[in-house]
């Protein structure tokens, strides 16, 4: 098998096994690392499955270096989490995408014998339901290769980790949200798919709107 740009396609879609087996790619790379200082392999490739990267100087660290959080000021809607023992609001590290949906819960009735004077059904009464909100992102460790606590974003997920196990409704920040006045949410699930890749994780979480209201009946004086 020759290296081709349909091959080097096929490999950076299918994983290291396919390049291992391009015979004249170590060739390449082993020819390309006497003239470059310092040298650094053309993909992540580890030779051993038990051998564990290493960066040989800080300019091979810095190659491998993962983007930084963006800040909040640089992030177009950026979401904001916290429980109600936080003082502090927890942002997530990259923007996420959002999804809202809304409904409502009708009460019909249909008019027997109506005839034409009467097409459809009467709607007696309606009340809006929970918006159903989907919160779709990835995050990212500091480097692309390394030991796991180096590549694996642990913080990240451990705060994620807290926000689902917490027992009431959680505070939420962000524009989207706040025009459709929904300031608390209450996370009903929180998937963690495979994602290729050791430095990246995605997540999705399902959450519904919480709109404080009184129960409690005051008679009038």
């Amino acid at each position: 098998m020759r290296l081709s740009n349909e091959n080097a396609l096929i490999a950076s879609l299918m994983g290291s096994k396919v390049v291992e087996q391009l015979p004249r790619f170590a060739a390449v790379e082993a020819s390309l690392q006497k003239y470059v200082t310092p040298p650094v392999r053309l993909l992540p490739l580890l030779q051993n499955e038990d051998e564990i990267w290493e960066p040989e100087s800080s300019e091979e660290t810095d190659l491998w270096r993962n983007d930084r959080r963006i800040q909040e000021e640089n992030q177009f809607f950026p979401f904001s989490f916290r429980a109600s023992a936080d003082e502090n609001w927890w942002l997530l590290p990259w923007e996420p995408m959002i999804n809202i949906e809304a409904s409502n819960s009708i009460t019909r009735r249909t008019v027997a014998k109506a005839g034409k004077n009467q097409i459809g059904s009467i709607k007696e009464r309606w009340s809006t339901e929970d918006y159903n909100i989907t919160i779709t992102g990835a995050l990212y460790g500091d480097r692309m290769m390394g030991k796991s606590a180096q590549t694996y974003p642990r913080y990240e997920m451990e705060k994620l980790r807290d926000y689902l196990l917490t027992p009431e409704a959680i505070e939420v920040m962000c524009e989207p949200l706040q025009i459709l006045n929904i300031n608390r949410i209450v996370i009903e699930s929180v998937s963690f798919p495979f994602t290729k890749g050791e430095d990246v994780q995605a997540y999705e979480i399902r959450a519904i709107s919480d709109f404080p209201y009184d129960l409690i009946y005051k008679r009038k004086q």
